[in-house]
């Protein structure tokens, strides 16, 4: 059995699915299992690669896990707390980065700037499994959702990724007025916040929708537009190929941004060095630095990228 640590959030378990897929690939006939959040099932049921999802919470002990796998791979951390959750399961090797701090020696280095989907591509090519950086596309899970909607999702995890709210809603009014049917979304915990931006837009309460993870997924792959924050909706945009305007401050879309070569995906920054991405605020300067003008713009540059791509697939 292999075991995956990822305990994390929508967008690490986005980012991850290409190492998971050239695991999966790389030992078809073993039982591949993932440590993660219960609540990400839906969207780990998307991935196509993981036969158990074994719950765990972000470094506690994996106490629902089978002791002594015969492989377990960290695609958690650098360590040393994720490698000793693992070490702690007796796997017959770990497969992880270097670690003096654990007693891991073996892996590759950790590099801080390095992409999310190439650190974990190159942590996995390091021990032999062929990856597929541009791996990135999830099924969709059937749920009954509207097609066609442009999301709005101005939540973040940490107040500093956070776009004001007036200025989700300035680019919110505008694109009704150019004729979206605009949805506004969030977690539960940011219901408020997604219920103050509809109402500064002029949005009907039926705008702001109560979506479990699976909705939200479906919304997304069938939207016609997304604009939000750096966080995990705009890897779900990735994952469907939903045009998209992610709007990036303390962290640079070198880290954590889409792809390279998928001009449908736009990305917002107006830094100079990436830094935390969990900074507990206030709003980020080179967040406060994107005008709605500028969000505008890209959208609809967005929406030209995809649509030539549509014709240019329909000609082929």
């Amino acid at each position: 059995m292999i075991l995956v640590l990822r305990a994390l959030g929508v967008g690490d378990l986005a980012t991850a699915v290409p190492a998971l897929r050239g695991l999966r690939a790389a030992y078809p006939g073993e039982t591949l299992s993932l440590a993660a959040p219960a609540w990400l099932t839906p969207l780990i049921r998307t991935i196509g690669a993981v036969d158990r999802i074994v719950p765990a919470a972000e470094l506690e002990p994996l106490d629902a896990a089978p002791a002594r796998p015969g492989l377990a791979v960290n695609l958690h951390g650098s360590g040393p707390e994720s490698h000793r959750r693992l070490q702690a399961l007796r796997p017959g090797a770990l497969w992880a980065f270097a670690s003096r701090a654990a007693g891991h020696h073996d892996g590759p280095g950790w590099l801080d700037d390095e992409h999310e989907v190439r650190r974990w591509c190159r942590m996995v090519r390091y021990y032999g499994v062929a990856c597929d950086e541009s791996d990135l596309d999830l099924h969709v899970p059937d749920a009954d959702v509207p097609a066609g909607v442009t999301i709005i999702h101005p939540g973040a995890k940490s107040p500093a990724r956070r776009w004001p709210a007036d200025r989700f809603a300035s680019v919110a009014r505008r694109l009704v007025t150019a004729g979206h049917r605009v949805l506004v979304t969030g977690s539960p915990q940011e219901h408020d916040l997604c219920v103050r931006v509809a109402g500064l837009a002029g949005l009907p309460p039926e705008a702001v929708p109560r979506t479990g993870l699976a909705e939200l997924a479906a919304l997304v792959a069938g939207a016609r537009l997304v604009i939000c924050g750096d966080t995990g909706i705009a890897h779900l945009a990735t994952a469907y190929r939903t045009p998209s305007v992610v709007l990036f401050g303390p962290v640079s879309p070198e880290r954590w941004g889409p792809p390279a070569g998928r001009p449908r995906h736009r990305a917002l920054w107006h830094g100079t060095r990436s830094e935390r991405g969990d900074l507990p605020g206030p709003v980020h300067p080179a967040l406060l630095a994107i005008t709605p003008d500028e969000v505008l713009a890209a959208a609809t540059g967005a929406l030209a990228a995809s649509k030539e791509e549509r014709h240019a697939a329909a000609a082929q």
